[in-house]
């Protein structure tokens, strides 16, 4: 008897159900982990939560890396700049 070894997903199914699930990890943990890493280095505690808890598949991560981050950043400098 042959073992045919195969990446279906969670639970079985079709093949192709395990390599989309494969493509969306790729897709998502490096997002997941970079706004979580950003969003601990400011301290926002319940930024971080969100992003933990919260699957969305990257679009929260990406909305807050390149929106709510870069707001922050600016809105910093641009006081840094006035006192300066």
């Amino acid at each position: 008897m042959e073992t045919v070894l195969s990446f279906t997903g969670l639970g079985g199914g079709e093949p192709s159900s395990g390599i989309l699930l494969f493509l969306t990890l790729v897709w998502v943990l490096p997002w997941k982990g970079y706004a979580l890493w950003v969003a601990a280095k400011r301290s926002e505690k319940w930024w971080f939560i969100a992003l933990l808890v919260i699957n969305t598949l990257g679009l929260l991560e990406i909305f807050y890396l390149f929106v709510v981050a870069k707001k922050k950043d600016a809105l910093i400098a641009f006081f840094k700049n006035i006192l300066d």
